[in-house]
């Protein structure tokens, strides 16, 4: 059972998805503004909060920012808004993962099971090595030819499945499926935002890879940098 926090305006939504997901036996607190949202993250911190974007008070992603500023606790981000922008931005301020209105119980309940169980812990893993990457599956940890890197938790899931697989191409679909739990399918641009990112962040470029590198049409893989 999870503690989930919802905060939401409308009543008669609140109380549906209350219903719902105390049908799907989670324990349910809500709140009708941004604000005491914010104030119930702090005061009783929730394992996930599903947090819908117009709020009469705060914008959802303001909310989501200030959020960020104090807590890591995992969101879903509920909304009637489905431009790929702001998508991206909402990914890119730390939202966990986002749901597009109108949407059912069962979806909205295998996403916080996805969300929960890829934030869960992981079984004893040693680091994994690509050239000079490593990547720490037990404490999260990334260094680059000694250097750490800051990297989100989906960056870092996303890196850690390539780097269990190094040199092997791995298609979009894969990566939907086991970094975002999305087995029926996705937006291939969640793929591609997080790997630009990744290659910000590892000093590359889609033009001019070291350690990531696009199959076009099929996929990416990691693999270490030629020597000479």
């Amino acid at each position: 059972m999870a503690h989930l926090l919802v905060v939401e305006d409308d009543p008669a939504l609140r109380g549906a998805l209350v219903r719902a997901l105390r049908d799907k036996g989670h324990a349910v607190a809500t709140a009708p503004s941004g604000m005491a949202g914010l104030d119930a993250a702090v005061t009783s911190p929730p394992d996930l909060i599903v947090l819908d974007l117009g709020l009469p008070d705060v914008d959802g992603g303001q909310v989501l920012r200030m959020l960020r500023a104090v807590s890591d606790v995992p969101v879903i981000v509920a909304t009637a808004r489905d431009e790929e922008p702001e998508m991206v931005a909402l990914l890119e301020s730390g939202a966990d993962d986002y749901i597009v209105k109108p949407f059912g119980a069962a979806q909205l309940d295998a996403r916080i099971k996805a969300v929960l169980r890829r934030l869960g812990p992981l079984e004893a893993e040693e680091p994994l090595r690509v050239g000079g990457l490593t990547v720490d599956p037990m404490s999260r940890e990334v260094t680059l030819d000694g250097r750490s890197l800051d990297l989100t938790p989906r960056e870092f899931d996303l890196l850690a499945h390539l780097a269990r697989r190094p040199g092997q191409v791995v298609s979009r679909r894969e990566l939907l499926a086991e970094v975002w739990q999305q087995p029926l399918g996705g937006a291939d641009k969640t793929v591609d935002v997080h790997l630009s990112w990744l290659r910000r962040k590892l000093g590359e470029t889609a033009q001019s890879p070291r350690y990531l590198h696009t199959v076009r049409t099929v996929g990416v893989k990691l693999m270490a940098p030629e020597v000479g």
